[in-house]
């Protein structure tokens, strides 16, 4: 069996997403791959219109036309819309490079299994017999959600405030259904091998990824944790249903009968001027509650984020997609915590967002430390300044404070800083 030796990580010029390709040299001379992630929500201002599909055949190219592992680390559109197909042969998208790639084996959250039972609550020792209709539901009625949310601000346009829209507009972008991107992930694993993960699971790698071992601190299900099971009563499926149907309502979006069906019509969106100044703070009011919504609906997705070890030639990565403070709790809680001592490359996660890097964790990452340090921590972020948050409200990603933190404590590398020639960043592991 060979055995690893060195690795590479490629770093994509995704703009605000994360997409990241690993390779893993062997003493043989042969090399396998590993793709984490292959998303955007704003690609940098000079990138061409087929940017993901370049970074498509850039992979394809880098990998010899193999992929050995796939890891969709959650649904966001910032990490996996590069996986939607065109639905034309003769123009194919980035999602058709990909899966033409034949990846041996697809790593997802749990949460994404295509068939568990009604009710599920986690795969402990439960056969995926039935429908998994709940969860779909739900997962459906959140991004529905998120529709309504955008349709809101299309309707209210100038009356909602610039800095509550440009945040309602992010979060619910991220949010919307990437039904072909999903479809394209559960065909790969279908074709070859595929698996729904969670906190202590054991992936066996032998097959595509010898002399390599992975361990998985994330997400808990809701057996495991109390935490997120106290996060969903108030993200039931009731409840995310009448969320959609309410903002459906309250926008005007939903079906109505007229007495006239054949009649012209003009809509009425022109209040009398003595009543406008109620209408404004009406639409912000409303704003304020829809961006509270669609911030709750993008936390619980965040949390259903892979989060995963690598280890091997003496080496330790931590690859965390987005996961926020409820799904690390319980990773830092568990006996797994003590592999966090040994991480020598750290995947920034959510973009160097404020609530996906607890200081808890950062604390145990031995390998931090000054420039000086031998062996010192290397960190690699993707992520787009001025997309999202707020610096006056602390909220800004990647948050100023946060990237002070750990450029100062370990070798940071991030996308920012690459051309625009580059599509990507070649970082030695």
């Amino acid at each position: 069996m060979p055995i690893p030796t060195h690795a590479t990580l490629f770093a994509y010029q995704v703009g605000f997403g994360d997409c990241f390709l690993l390779r893993i040299g062997y003493d043989d001379g042969s090399s396998r791959h590993v793709l984490f992630d292959f998303g955007t929500t704003s690609l940098p201002e000079w990138a061409a219109k087929d940017h993901m599909a370049q970074v498509a055949k850039d992979i394809a190219a880098r990998c010899g036309g193999t992929l050995d592992m796939l890891v969709a680390t959650h649904r966001h559109a910032d990490h996996i819309s590069g996986f939607a197909t065109s639905g034309n042969p003769a123009k194919p998208g980035s999602g058709d490079i990909i899966a033409e790639l034949n990846p041996k084996l697809v790593v997802q959250p749990w949460t994404e299994a295509p068939a568990a039972p009604v009710d599920w609550l986690g795969p402990q020792g439960l056969t995926r017999a039935q429908g998994f209709a709940r969860h779909v539901n739900a997962l459906l009625s959140m991004q529905a959600t998120a529709g309504n949310a955008l349709e809101f601000l299309k309707r209210a346009g100038k009356r909602v405030p610039a800095m509550v829209a440009d945040q309602i507009a992010f979060i619910g972008e991220d949010n919307l259904s990437n039904a072909s991107a999903i479809n394209n992930l559960q065909a790969m694993g279908k074709r070859r091998r595929a698996e729904f993960v969670f906190h202590g699971c054991k992936l066996d790698v032998t097959e595509e990824l010898p002399g390599v071992t992975i361990d998985i601190l994330g997400p808990p299900t809701l057996r495991q944790s109390d935490s997120i099971r106290t996060q969903t009563s108030v993200n039931k499926d009731e409840f995310w249903m009448l969320a959609a149907k309410r903002m459906g309502d309250a926008a005007g979006l939903g079906k109505t009968k007229s007495l006239f069906p054949n009649a012209k019509s003009r809509p009425g969106n022109r209040m009398l001027v003595e009543y406008r100044w109620l209408q404004r703070r009406l639409d912000a009011a409303h704003a304020e509650l829809t961006l509270n919504l669609v911030r709750a609906l993008d936390d619980q997705m965040n949390n259903t984020s892979v989060i995963m070890v690598m280890r091997f030639a003496g080496k330790t990565l931590l690859f965390p997609g987005d996961a926020q403070w409820e799904n690390w709790q319980y990773a830092l809680q568990s006996p797994l915590a003590a592999l966090l001592d040994d991480v020598d490359l750290y995947k920034v996660g959510h973009h160097g967002s404020r609530n996906a890097t607890p200081k808890s964790m950062w604390k145990q990452l031995a390998k931090k430390g000054p420039a000086s340090k031998p062996g010192r921590l290397t960190s690699v972020i993707s992520t787009k300044q001025g997309k999202h948050g707020s610096e006056s409200k602390h909220t800004e990603v990647p948050r100023r404070t946060l990237m002070t933190e750990i450029s100062k404590q370990s070798d940071l590398h991030t996308t920012e800083n690459l051309a625009s020639s580059a599509l990507c960043e070649e970082i030695r592991i």
